[in-house]
């Protein structure tokens, strides 16, 4: 892979999900996997990018203190700042992209709740997105989607290999980033997919293509899925 720098790419860890479709109100990312909080996993596989120079979190405010003990405890290295988020997911990553020093590269975009990303893919999707401008991780649709209109009748049937399920991380030019930024807020736009926001000012983003192991902690099952992923790469399967 070519060199860019550690210092290129800062990584914005988008921790303020509460896990209400888990039945409770704390915050899915200290759900345990295997006896280690989803977020370290998280954390873990950032600090073994070699892509990856500086990492900031954004979490709720009532999770500072927890995150920044997590963060200690299991000796996380490349946290540089842990934050507080805004009301919805574009003002959390807006509130880390303002800590993002003016030098860095690109900016990568991650869910603190897909603990299950790996080095390499991260190391692939942001050497991607320096020669693209804009990358994201996706896998092809494994299943027939259908357009149905507000009776869940169906009105058109999409070609399933036009269509892909977007992840993250999904990295940025940090100036292209903030260029979108800056025109969602004037225009009163919130955007929850990082795509989305750059894809409103013109720019074409380039899919990378990822795993379907990296799931987004969402339901309880989401769990179960991740504990049994876990548990076969440490068995090396």
């Amino acid at each position: 892979m070519a060199d860019h720098s550690a210092e290129k790419c800062c990584a914005i860890i988008a921790a303020a999900g509460r896990s209400t479709r888990m039945g409770g109100d704390s915050s899915k990312q200290f759900l345990p996997l295997l006896g280690v909080p989803a977020i370290v996993r998280t954390l873990w596989a950032f600090d073994r990018a070699s892509e990856v120079g500086r990492v900031i979190v954004v979490c709720r405010g009532e999770d500072l203190e927890q995150m920044k003990g997590c963060i200690e405890r299991y000796r996380v290295q490349k946290v540089t700042a842990v934050l507080r988020g805004g009301g919805t997911r574009q003002e959390s990553v807006s509130i880390g992209v303002r800590a993002v020093p003016a030098a860095v590269g690109c900016v990568a975009v991650h869910d603190g709740a897909r603990p299950l990303i790996t080095p390499d893919e991260i190391n692939a999707c942001v050497g991607d997105a320096f020669r693209c401008g804009a990358s994201a991780l996706g896998t092809p649709l494994k299943d027939t989607v259908k357009k149905i209109d507000l009776s869940q009748c169906v009105l058109s049937t999409p070609a399933r290999e036009c269509l892909w399920a977007v992840q993250t991380p999904q990295v940025f030019h940090l100036d292209l980033y903030r260029q979108a930024l800056a025109k969602a807020q004037a225009d009163g736009k919130d955007y929850t997919d990082d795509c989305q926001l750059v894809e409103q000012i013109g720019i074409r983003v380039h899919l990378c293509r990822g795993s379907y192991e990296n799931i987004k902690l969402t339901t309880e099952e989401d769990l179960a899925v991740a504990e049994a992923i876990l548990k076969k790469r440490e068995a090396g399967i």
